[in-house]
């Protein structure tokens, strides 16, 4: 399924509704269908991808590494979607090493699949939508367990608490005090920035592009204005919000400006605010989540190479440099 199936016959973008839905819930509740196990689950990303990057962070700033196995698939994703080796579609351009970074690419542990494919079928065999990331997969049952980010960040937030460190245990992004602003930031974020930036990129007609592209740059001016002044977006700590929204700014100048032409600004030049926040929490010295999955070889080969529509050269700008500036 390609790109040039994305968009109704409006032009404007349709993004798919996850198909698998449940939850890891914590060792104690002894009648969950999948209850919270070291080893047990492994979670399957693309580093390129924003919403698999929303998990990386949580999986990391929660201290999982080793109770959740991780494999990361090929940053070219071709029409059959994600692989583990380009499918030979690929020839390394636009990566420094001419590999397409493929040492950051980590094969399926479970089963040594080509395709993300492959476990989509495994799961149900009738499976007939896109082929997401991120997934987590169940071992035990061998199937996925979710492979919708903003459910799957929740859990991983406090489903493993028995499991972790001490240090890590009871630390939450969701805070019950702080929940009714999350979510309500989250709406607006999720629909007009998130996703924003693909309704702009996949557009095929000017109208819909241009009514998601000026919203992108209305909703980056309301966030210009809540950040004015402050480290996160709410409250005094880090929370939720900070990461979903994290994920699309960091891709925002490297490849959303040019590939999905939302061009009016860049973050650097345009935002003082969301830049200072965005450079603040990847070159933080002692929470280093941020900075350690957000992999730009990756996020740009993957982009360019991957969508021909788009980009049929698939050759990969050498811009921004650098890919975030300093503090």
């Amino acid at each position: 399924m390609g790109i040039t199936d994305w968009a109704g016959k409006d032009g404007s973008f349709k993004r798919q509704t996850s198909g698998f839905r449940d939850v890891v819930s914590p060792a104690s509740d002894k009648n969950a269908k999948y209850p919270a196990e070291k080893g047990r689950y492994v979670l399957y990303v693309s580093y390129a991808c924003p919403w698999a990057h929303r998990a990386l962070i949580v999986r990391e700033l929660k201290g999982l590494q080793d109770i959740i196995e991780l494999s990361v698939v090929h940053p070219h994703m071709g029409e059959e979607g994600w692989s583990f080796d380009g499918r030979g579609e690929y020839d390394g351009q636009g990566s420094s090493d001419g590999k397409g970074d493929l040492a950051n690419v980590i094969p399926d542990p479970c089963y040594k699949s080509g395709k993300l494919s492959d476990l989509y079928f495994k799961a149900d065999k009738n499976y007939d939508a896109r082929y997401t990331v991120p997934i987590i997969w169940d071992r035990k049952t061998e199937s996925i367990v979710s492979n919708e980010s903003s459910e799957i960040i929740r859990f991983l937030n406090t489903a493993f608490d028995d499991l972790i460190d001490s240090k890590y245990r009871g630390v939450t992004y969701y805070p019950d005090d702080l929940a009714k602003e999350i979510d309500e930031l989250n709406e607006w974020v999720y629909n007009d920035v998130n996703n924003g930036v693909y309704k702009s990129g996949f557009a095929n007609k000017q109208k819909p592009y241009e009514e998601a592209c000026t919203q992108v740059f209305k909703s980056l001016d309301r966030l210009e204005k809540i950040l004015d002044g402050k480290r996160y977006l709410i409250g005094d700590r880090l929370t939720e919000a900070d990461i979903r929204l994290f994920t699309t700014i960091i891709r925002f100048d490297p490849v959303y400006v040019g590939h999905f032409k939302c061009n009016i600004r860049t973050i650097r030049d345009g935002y003082p605010n969301i830049h200072k926040w965005l450079r603040q929490l990847y070159w933080d010295k002692e929470e280093t989540a941020f900075r350690d999955t957000t992999k730009f070889e990756h996020i740009k080969v993957h982009y360019y190479t991957s969508h021909p529509p788009i980009n049929p050269s698939r050759n990969v700008p050498l811009g921004p440099q650098p890919n975030i500036m300093s503090l």
